[in-house]
């Protein structure tokens, strides 16, 4: 995008603050770890403390997300599940956030996700060689939670095996693990491009 997303101004605030706000809003969480440059901290601290949040921690981040998220986890020694979430994801709803850690509860791991709307094709060299099953497929979404436990045993066997991957459900059904599917929700855009940046702006808009 040219610029660094999260702290771009959605009508008046940075985009961080939205996704901060909405996790505090969903009263789950006992601590909170953000993983980012240090640059930053200061700032960091400042949003965490308006949103709401008691008890934050912040990190430096990695050179790939799954650096980052081995991090943070680093910090949740003393906690039995963990939720992660992409700070580009400023429009999930508290009740998400709550119905994802339910099901990690339940069943060890979750992810939110969404049906499929497009017809998905793998290509090779150019072409098409398979059209897939839209039924059968979903576009995940976070946040996604696990047991604390089962999240650092993923991201230690990644590390041992050389995988890197920027799905944690990923790295989680590597060990044989089952991951539970919580509808997401299509509000919930992960800010990538410059437009998804004005959609942002006009759900915000549309929702003051």
């Amino acid at each position: 995008m040219g610029q660094d997303k999260l702290w771009v101004d959605v009508h008046g605030r940075p985009l961080l603050a939205l996704t901060l706000e909405r996790g505090a809003q969903a009263a789950i969480f006992d601590q909170v770890v953000i993983a980012a440059p240090v640059h930053r901290w200061d700032a960091l601290r400042e949003l965490t403390d308006a949103a709401g949040f008691a008890v934050i921690d912040v990190v430096a981040g990695g050179a790939r997300r799954q650096d980052s998220v081995g991090a943070a986890l680093e910090r949740c020694s003393d906690v039995e599940y963990v939720c992660v979430h992409d700070a580009a994801r400023p429009l999930a709803s508290p009740q998400l956030f709550r119905e994802v850690l339910r099901a990690a509860q339940e069943y060890g791991a979750a992810t939110a996700g969404i049906a499929i709307v497009d017809t998905i094709k793998r290509v090779a060299d150019g072409h098409i060689v398979e059209t897939l099953q839209r039924d059968e497929l979903i576009a995940t979404q976070t946040p996604q939670a696990f047991s604390t436990y089962l999240l650092v045993h993923a991201h230690a066997a990644a590390r041992e095996d050389g995988v890197v991957a920027d799905d944690d459900a990923y790295l989680v059904e590597r060990l044989g693990q089952r991951v539970a599917v919580v509808p997401g929700e299509v509000r919930n855009i992960k800010v990538t491009h410059a437009v998804d940046l004005v959609l942002l702006r006009a759900l915000v808009e549309e929702s003051a």
